[in-house]
């Protein structure tokens, strides 16, 4: 199957909705997982009181993340899109699934050993956001302004989620014996199917959208080959350009350097946004507030 895009200027709209719907739950499914683990840190504190879980597990998640992102953004150029988001929301299903397998098989216990298995599952949903994160926005910048804003609204309505979910996990299991334990359950059970529903999407629903072919093809038609696996997931065929031409197209590429220092602006905003959150969440959020009126 081929896709003409001589006529840049007739952006097909059909899919484009439902595309959007997609690119929120894509979002949504970026955070939702490391958002599930961290809303239930009063059962790690539970499980292990001795280790302050609250703050280790974000300073494991934390370097993972930045180094995952750090290599796969020097490398991007050279990087299948397709087969990077797709390790990352698999991941996320994953490390989702096997929080309840370890929870299972050690029936709910604490220990050096669980929490040692927590940390590792903490620091693969690091290495899952260092794919999928920078992967999606990267894929979503080369189609239309409102995909990313969807999918930037998902990564920020999975913290409302999962902390509305809270709020029902509680209530319901406040009354109950190992309630806790339920609810943490619950919650991940729920962040494994919303995971899987991510890799399904994202695999098989998204790239076939027309809208997302035209862009797709369209990026790959100025020179992008990080889409080539997706527009063959899509049923379109591409076509080598010339040599001459793709090699005038590398020549003129910034280097990654050039990139830095051209935003450089930016990146000291991010260094600086980061190492305020990381001052303060979680573990002061979570240890150091004292007690008050509204208690748990």
């Amino acid at each position: 199957m081929s896709y003409q895009t001589d006529n840049r200027n007739m952006v097909p709209h059909e899919g484009k909705y439902f595309a959007m719907i997609v690119c929120w739950l894509l979002g949504n499914g970026c955070l939702f997982s490391w958002n599930s683990m961290l809303t239930i840190e009063d059962y790690y504190v539970y499980l292990f009181p001795k280790y302050h879980p609250t703050r280790v597990l974000t300073l494991v998640y934390q370097p993972f993340a930045v180094a995952t992102i750090a290599i796969l953004a020097y490398r991007e150029a050279k990087i299948n899109t397709r087969v990077r988001n797709l390790t990352g929301y698999t991941l996320f299903f994953l490390s989702s699934l096997a929080i309840i397998i370890l929870d299972v098989a050690t029936s709910g216990k604490g220990g050096i050993g669980v929490f040692i298995g927590i940390c590792i599952v903490s620091g693969v949903f690091g290495v899952a956001d260092g794919h999928v994160q920078g992967g999606m926005v990267g894929d979503l910048s080369l189609m239309c302004p409102e995909f990313i804003q969807s999918f930037l609204a998902g990564l920020a309505a999975s913290g409302a989620l999962t902390s509305g979910l809270r709020l029902i996990t509680k209530a319901a299991f406040e009354n109950s014996q190992d309630g806790l334990r339920k609810g943490a359950m619950l919650f991940f059970s729920i962040s494994s199917f919303f995971e899987l529903l991510c890799v399904l999407l994202y695999a098989f629903v998204f790239p076939k959208l027309p809208i997302v072919k035209y862009y797709r093809a369209k990026a790959a038609s100025e020179g992008a080959t990080t889409v080539t696996a997706d527009l063959a997931a899509g049923g379109i065929q591409t076509h080598n350009n010339q040599g001459a031409e793709e090699d005038l197209k590398l020549s003129e590429r910034l280097t990654n350097r050039q990139l830095l220092w051209q935003n450089i602006d930016y990146a000291i905003d991010v260094f600086l946004i980061y190492v305020l959150t990381l001052s303060i969440f979680p573990g002061f959020l979570s240890e150091d507030t004292g007690s008050h009126s509204l208690g748990s």
